[in-house]
């Protein structure tokens, strides 16, 4: 078999005209220019892919670059100490890259307002050294390759484009483990714009739905039924006018806007590995929920994915198997320590890291169970422990020797045992989400009660819809509160960007 191999002289690189850098003294005049610059730099990149795919020659490589802001400080003076974001804590030159400016935009300017009024600085606005991968310029759900013409077809892509790097996009920044060489500006945001895109692409496959259609409130579940339950509740609330809702989507990105029964278009999907549904604000302060299936990898990640929208909250309700002989199945278990046998974040977040409870997150959720349920006080005894939730990468522990895992267990306190959990609430402490849990006892494999198609089906029956009506009453609960209060200086380290 013959085999072709094209390869190009040294091409020049052809990029727009360079960029002036931008004081800006308001937030909002800071956004404008971000988003103007990054619209002219991706415009570029998807006008000269279009030129090739019609025909045109080759006459170099094409170059686009992100926008970023900067700031610079003299001063060792302190914030509000009461703010866990929104400034610096020491004089120097703080920089970040800038992606989706459009999709960002009440993000960005809540950040760069506070930053301008705690240090009294302005904010430069100019073009970074970072090139803006091809596909990312696209934006979300883009198959590039797919409309190349066949001279395209002959060339690989990263001769004419830059294409996303792997060897530029990780977690440093959110791990704690980014340093900055001397001279070089320290980070001013956890995420560069790189990783923000790659987690976009991500999360438009994993889930189906785009990425602003999630909301700044989290659910996550590891069983249909919720989903099947929360849809349900969706579409009936939609029919109704909305009650300050204003539109339900579904994957596939088919919406429904509130009035209507029925929705605007049917777009035909296939069901994505975790489906997402979004019960939408106009504020981003509705409801995402999405079905993580079962196990600490999808949990990761997923988290990872929807970490870079900055989410005010995110909390699992889910089933576990409960590990005492006092709970019955139907019962809640409200996690306030963590075992972390997941081993999927071992890399990143050591072991030995404590997630603490969050207790504005606790608080929602127990007032939320009683409201739902009709108990308080020590009557919630009956129907909520609070406790050591076990999180462990292995389905079916119970068929090895139960000896270890079951001393283990007892050492910790553990009253529950799941696979999602841990992984969860230490990917919120990761990456400064607020988070929390309240799990449902479907079965208790120490007692005798294994989770058996039966059985399964009149506890779902029974069960699923009040603890989804609790985990819906926590978020609400969680939106009404300050942002301010919310995201807990407990999640900040010693060395934090700016940016929540």
């Amino acid at each position: 078999m013959n085999t072709r191999i094209f390869s190009l002289p040294p091409l020049s690189f052809i990029s727009p005209s360079p960029a002036q850098p931008q004081v800006c003294h308001d937030a909002v005049e800071a956004v404008d220019a971000l988003t103007a610059l990054y619209e002219r730099n991706t415009r570029f990149l998807i006008d000269a892919f279009g030129a090739l795919a019609e025909g045109a020659a080759v006459t170099g490589r094409y170059r686009a670059c992100y926008p970023q802001v900067s700031i610079e400080t003299t001063s060792f003076g302190h914030a509000d100490s009461r703010l866990s974001y929104g400034h610096v804590t020491a004089p120097g030159i703080y920089t970040t890259t800038i992606t989706r400016p459009v999709l960002f935009r009440d993000y960005l300017i809540e950040q760069l307002d506070l930053l301008m009024r705690n240090h009294s600085v302005p904010i430069t606005v100019s073009e970074s050294t970072t090139p803006i991968p091809l596909h990312f310029a696209f934006g979300e759900g883009a198959n590039v390759e797919a409309y190349g013409s066949s001279a395209l077809a002959d060339i690989p892509m990263r001769d004419l484009f830059d294409t996303p790097d792997l060897n530029n996009t990780d977690d440093l920044i959110a791990n704690g483990e980014y340093e900055a060489l001397p001279g070089q500006p320290a980070p001013l945001a956890p995420f560069t714009a790189q990783r923000i895109d790659y987690s976009l692409a991500r999360l438009s496959h994993y889930t189906a739905t785009e990425a602003q259609h999630f909301q700044n409130f989290v659910l996550f579940t590891n069983y249909q039924f919720y989903i099947d339950e929360f849809a349900a509740w969706a579409r009936k609330l939609m029919a109704e006018g909305g009650d300050g809702y204003s539109a339900f989507v579904e994957p596939g990105n088919v919406v429904t806007l509130a009035g209507k029964d029925r929705p605007e278009t049917l777009v035909a999907t296939r069901m994505p590995q975790m489906p997402a549904y979004h019960l939408k604000k106009d504020d981003h302060c509705g409801i995402t929920l999405v079905n993580i299936g079962v196990g600490p990898s999808n949990a990761k990640t997923i988290t990872d994915h929807i970490a870079v929208l900055r989410p005010h909250a995110w909390l699992m309700v889910g089933h576990c198997a409960g590990l005492r002989n006092s709970q019955r199945l139907g019962d809640y278990v409200l996690a306030h320590a963590y075992v972390r046998e997941d081993h999927v974040l071992d890399d990143d977040l050591p072991v030995w890291v404590p997630i603490p409870a969050l207790a504005e997150v606790q608080q929602a959720l127990e007032s939320a169970v009683e409201e739902v349920t009709g108990y308080e006080g020590f009557e919630l005894k009956r129907i909520m422990r609070t406790g050591t939730v076990a999180t462990i990468d292995n389905r079916n522990w119970e068929l090895r020797d139960q000896r270890g895992p079951v001393k283990r267990l007892s050492q910790s306190r553990a009253i529950a045992l799941d696979m999602e959990s841990a992984t969860i609430a230490a990917n919120g402490f990761r990456f400064r989400v607020p988070y929390g849990t309240l799990l449902c006892v479907s079965d208790r494999p120490l007692h005798g009660e294994l989770k058996l198609p039966g059985m399964a089906t009149a506890f779902y029956r029974t069960q699923v819809s009040q603890h989804l009506q609790i985990g819906i009453r926590a978020v609400q609960k969680l939106a009404a509160m300050p942002v301010e209060t919310l995201h807990s200086r407990k999640l900040r380290s010693f060395y934090e960007t700016a940016f929540q």
